[in-house]
């Protein structure tokens, strides 16, 4: 029987936000595959160790893949990383993907996913909580309230000269391009709140357009509302 390859979040930055079934899985499972050169290095070990001593004796596999917009270098490096799990699976070991956050939402994990689906094996996914809204609760608001839409953007690769949409806006992967991203909201005359490496004992906090730093961290999610309406 082959094993199974299964993706599992670990939350946004928090231990105690892990999930009991993610804990489990990596209890239960011998091989742990994280997104990295240094398995130990990446932020999931690092958060997810925490809650699950026991993490440091496992079989660490580090399935490494660099950020980078070339497309054949991101092919290249997803194929070679699902033949390194499916190495594991044929044999009849079940992997476990860590992943920060939930591995549905522009996960790692679903790159690798569709080529080990593609090969014949089985796979499976464990929700962890997301990233905005760990950081909505971190500053005490809801996201969205009554019929109100939510947009989640991935700033860093779809950046446009407005938020033209009716309702509230998460703001992902912002980092790389923040002084423009700061320009558009600005423009927007939304409320906006920053939350910089969520759930960590770095997590920064910035109210206001204004307030974020041109130079802020890769793992800077926004959240962006319109005005309340007056009665």
């Amino acid at each position: 029987m082959a094993g199974i390859f299964y993706g599992v979040g670990v939350g946004p930055g928090d231990p105690e936000l892990m999930t009991v079934k993610a804990v489990r899985m990596i209890r239960e499972n011998r091989v742990i595959a994280l997104p990295g050169a240094v398995p130990e290095e990446t932020i999931a070990y690092r958060i997810a160790v925490q809650a699950v001593p026991e993490l440091v004796e496992k079989e660490l596999v580090p399935v490494y893949m660099p950020m980078t917009h070339d497309r054949r270098e991101m092919e290249h490096n997803h194929q070679k990383g699902a033949e390194l799990v499916e190495s594991y699976l044929a044999r009849g070991e079940n992997v476990i993907f860590l992943t920060l956050g939930d591995p549905t939402i522009y996960s790692t994990f679903s790159y690798l996913q569709e080529r080990v689906e593609r090969d014949g094996y089985d796979t499976a996914m464990v929700s962890g909580i997301t990233s905005f809204c760990a950081a909505a609760a971190s500053v005490n608001i809801p996201l969205v309230k009554w019929n109100e839409p939510l947009h989640v953007v991935p700033a860093v690769h779809s950046l446009k000269e407005s938020l033209p949409d009716e309702g509230q806006y998460v703001l992902m992967k912002s980092g790389r391009k923040m002084k423009q991203v700061k320009e558009m909201l600005a423009a927007s005359r939304r409320d906006v709140v920053t939350v910089e490496n969520c759930g960590t004992k770095d997590e920064q906090i910035y109210c206001g357009v204004e307030e974020i730093p041109d130079d802020a961290g890769y793992y800077s999610l926004i959240i962006a509302k319109e005005p309340e309406k007056k009665s």
